[in-house]
């Protein structure tokens, strides 16, 4: 059975919050599980504690699991994904304001996202895992430049969209584009 496991960002979590209730109404339409945690000190994210915690929380992955992450989710999907047995399968992956480079932030900020920066991602080990990888954008995006959309494209060959005045997609509705992945 088709599964999806969304990553929520960087000080968010997984309630009523942007456009995740409309995803999970168009899901449970579908038949589609999904699964949404509050991952841990959502304010002061660690890589080891979201990608320890991902790893706890996830069950039977297999090629109908998709992983679906907004903003630093994004980064803790990929650094999970690392961490997979090279023969395990899964049916794709969405990525949401995703980053690898970040503008516009606080030194405290800096600080926080400084070994999320910093700390290498194998793409190679990412890639054996899934070639259906989306990662959407936003020309206005506050914090994530737009030129990161080219390294998703080079690094993940990810097909990329990039829509207009979505900002960070934190007061976004809806992303009918994510139902085009998960089929």
């Amino acid at each position: 059975m088709k599964k999806v496991y969304l990553v929520h960002g960087w000080g968010g979590n997984n309630s009523s919050e942007k456009w995740f209730p409309w995803l999970k109404e168009q899901l449970q339409k579908r038949d589609i599980n999904l699964y949404a945690f509050n991952f841990p000190d959502t304010n002061n994210p660690k890589i080891s504690e979201w990608v320890n915690f991902l790893e706890k929380n996830t069950k039977e992955i297999d090629e109908e699991t998709y992983f679906l992450g907004h903003s630093i989710g994004c980064q803790t999907i990929m650094r999970y994904l690392e961490r997979l047995p090279n023969n395990k399968k899964v049916a794709g992956c969405i990525f949401v304001a995703g980053w690898f480079n970040l503008k516009g932030l606080t030194e405290e900020e800096k600080e926080i996202a400084k070994p999320w920066l910093e700390t290498r991602i194998d793409f190679n080990k990412i890639k054996k895992h899934t070639n259906n990888f989306l990662a959407i954008f936003s020309t206005d995006d506050p914090v994530v430049p737009i030129s990161d959309s080219k390294l998703f494209e080079e690094k993940l060959n990810a097909k990329v969209i990039i829509k207009d005045n979505e900002e960070h997609f934190n007061d976004t509705k809806e992303i009918k584009e994510i139902l085009e992945v998960i089929k």
